[in-house]
């Protein structure tokens, strides 16, 4: 049987991360190589020849990849979103100023804060004649004069990326098509995004800022997948080539084109999908993630396996109505720099270094420090990265961070324990913002760590927020890689449909339901999965009359009859008490309203089965390398050096220690314990829960 090997492969801001599965023998290998930012895809074709070496094979072996990308995520958070044009109704032109009346942290902040520009200005909207109700019967006939006048003025204007947002095209698109065929008759070179195709969801405002996002990122993301796609059929031709959307799942290259703002949090959903796997395997079902890289660090909560979704999003300053894994990020990486405010004071982040320069310590380093310099200074990780493929440069960061410690009147040592103790209440601080602010405690998870930096701070993390442990997996710096081998294939659909709950037409609820799986369905045949596997997923979001924001509940496949439908009145009522600490069940005064409809389409894959190592004795005595002088809290010890790839299941490692790997470090602190679990997983805690 000729070999056939499984790709997965996750862009960071500075390395590369890539794991390789051989379907036939369920040999896993990872590697890591740096970011090139200048071109992203020449990283990616780098890591793919080296994982294939590793493996002993060609391209020829190649039976699909899967790709996480932070394309479409950094062109936001730059607000690099080019000169983009909006259309939407005769009398809404402007909308997009009206936007919304909430303000950044409250409304104490009123007074201070500025509005951002928008993301069209008003000289760049043009409105169009016609008009729907809310239930998508038409009030006034579309205008195709006018419609084609304002594909003219846009084509004069030399404006090619357009969004469109007509009143109400969630109940029937017929409008907004009838303006991207003026479109195309008129300004054939446009590239051009539908509300009614990007979100059938009512709130206008969030719907065109979602619509205007994807028609931006639209020309960036589509000239990036196509330039890696046609470099991997150079390299393997026809192999099968997919990438991470936000919702969890994959989905075809050719495909995602047409739907780029899925993209946006493509790697972070990757990493919390693979650390929940892992989690789970090994025994753990309430799960926080934690994943450090060089530039951020992204945080999630895993339930039973699964992290919780939200539409409810943003990326950088504009929402996003999209279903995305529910995501925290900080600056709070490797690289991030290390600097003095006006006030004097020490901050962290969330100017990062990157994969260039890169923090001093690197052999072409930046001229400011850094996390990394400071865990280097402390002797926390070894003077090289990538076992000794990188070299680090003790005196380059010890130079830099001598001159930030003058200022602050520290000791160089004092000033770098500083600047890991800001990261660390950073992190935490991320992590309670994705758990008690949404009524969860964190004393009930435990961590998962992982990325090239996530294990570096756990057990400051711990004492912290007094977490029971921290698991941190084989090969951490490569878990959002590996997490693109498990997921499956997902397409989401919705439809507004508002109806109080006494008068829903079980009938109507039905049909919609029926018509988003068939649009479903038919997206999973695209992408190759036969009708038996297909997988579907209903959901409904409600609220109780006169609220403005709704509660997602789970509803039962199968025929909605009025027990169904009860069913899930019933599960609102207690999802409601569950986030908000009350409800109206049994209140016929305050009644339940529906509004939308959602279907989950599913195709399943084969995920990479556990892996595990050998049983040892409890004693680490074989793994020890070395000893050297590690800062811990406020002086020198002398600390153990264990070589990760040697310890066995059952080993116990006491702090003060160092543990050793290819794409991580983990620092063991005086007082706390790492113990190897049977699939090779490290489970840091206190002593005393030991």
């Amino acid at each position: 049987m000729a070999r056939r090997v499984r790709i997965g492969i996750d862009t960071g801001g500075t390395f590369t991360d890539i794991v390789a599965i051989d379907e036939r023998t369920g040999e896993l290998v990872t590697t890591k190589t740096p970011s090139t930012p200048e071109d992203p895809a020449d990283g990616f074709m780098t890591g793919v020849g080296r994982v294939l070496d590793l493996l002993s094979v060609d391209g020829s072996a190649v039976s699909s990849v899967a790709h996480g990308t932070t394309v479409a995520t950094n062109q936001l958070l730059e607000d690099k979103l080019g000169r983009l044009g909006f259309i939407t109704t005769e009398g809404y032109e402007f909308l997009l100023e009206i936007a919304r009346q909430s303000v950044p942290d409250g409304y104490g902040n009123s007074y201070f804060w500025v509005k951002p520009d928008r993301i069209v200005p008003v000289d760049r909207v043009r409105t169009v004649g016609g008009r729907l109700d809310f239930c998508g019967n038409e009030v006034r006939p579309f205008d195709t004069e006018q419609a084609a006048e304002v594909a003219r003025w846009f084509r004069a204007h030399d404006i090619t990326t357009i969004g469109v947002c007509f009143l109400h095209s969630y109940a029937d698109p017929s409008h907004e098509q009838a303006m991207r065929a003026a479109l195309a008759a008129e300004h054939p070179d446009a590239v051009v995004s539908l509300s009614s195709d990007v979100l059938r969801e009512y709130r206008e405002y969030e719907r065109a800022i979602t619509t205007l996002v994807d028609a931006a990122v639209k020309p960036k993301v589509a000239a990036y997948v196509a330039g890696l796609a046609r470099r991997l059929h150079e390299f393997a031709p026809g192999v099968p080539f997919s990438i991470m959307r936000s919702n969890g799942g994959v989905l075809s290259a050719a495909e995602v084109v047409h739907q780029p703002i899925t993209t946006v949090l493509s790697g972070p959903a990757a990493g919390a999908l693979g650390a929940g796997l892992i989690a789970q395997r090994a025994g753990y079902e309430r799960v926080l993630t934690l994943d450090g890289g060089g530039t951020s660090t992204d945080v999630s909560v895993v339930l039973g396996g699964e992290p919780t979704l939200t539409t409810e999003g943003s990326i950088g300053r504009y929402p996003s109505k999209i279903p995305m894994i529910d995501v925290v990020t900080v600056g709070a990486g490797g690289g991030s720099i290390a600097w003095i405010s006006p006030e004097g004071t020490l901050k962290v982040g969330p100017r990062s270094a990157g994969a260039v320069p890169g923090p001093m310590c690197y052999p072409e380093g930046g001229a400011e420090p850094t996390v990394t310099d400071a865990h280097v200074i402390l002797g926390r990780i070894p003077p090289h990265l990538l076992g000794g493929e990188i070299p680090l440069s003790v005196d380059a960061a010890r130079s830099g961070l001598s001159r930030l410690a003058a200022e602050l009147g520290m000791t160089v040592e004092a000033g770098a324990s500083g600047i890991l103790e800001i990261s660390a209440w950073n992190q935490a601080n991320a992590l309670r913002q994705i758990t008690v602010k949404r009524g969860l405690d964190v004393r009930d998870f435990t961590m998962v760590t992982f990325g090239g930096s996530g294990s570096l701070l756990a057990c400051r993390l711990i004492d912290i927020l007094n977490l029971p442990a921290v698991l941190v997996p084989l090969d951490p710096g490569t878990t959002s890689a590996y997490g693109l081998l498990t997921v499956d294939a997902r397409c989401d659909y919705v439809q507004t449909a508002v109806s109080r709950h006494r008068d829903l037409s079980l009938a109507d609820v039905s049909s919609a339901y029926a018509e988003l799986r068939d649009r479903a369905a038919a997206a999973l045949g695209r992408e190759g999965f036969p009708a038996g596997d297909q997988r579907f997923l209903r959901t409904a979001d409600l609220r109780y009359f006169g609220q403005a924001f709704e509660v997602r509940v789970p509803v039962a496949d199968g025929d909605l009859d009025q027990s169904a439908a009860d069913v899930v009145a019933s599960a609102f009522h207690d999802a409601h008490r569950a986030l908000y600490g009350y409800d109206f069940a049994g209140d016929d005064q305050q009644q339940v309203e529906w509004v939308n409809l959602r279907v989950t389409g599913v195709g399943p894959i084969r995920r990479p089965t556990p892996r595990s190592v050998p049983g040892g004795d409890g004693a680490p005595v074989a793994a020890q390398t070395g000893e050297r002088g590690v800062w811990f809290d406020v002086a020198s010890a002398p600390a153990h050096i264990y070589d990760r790839a040697l310890l066995r299941a059952g080993d116990v490692v006491a702090g003060p220690a160092v543990i050793e790997e290819f794409g991580s470090t983990i620092p063991v602190h005086p007082g706390f314990t790492a113990t190897v679990d049977r699939h090779g997983n490290i489970v840091l805690a206190g002593s005393s829960e030991s």
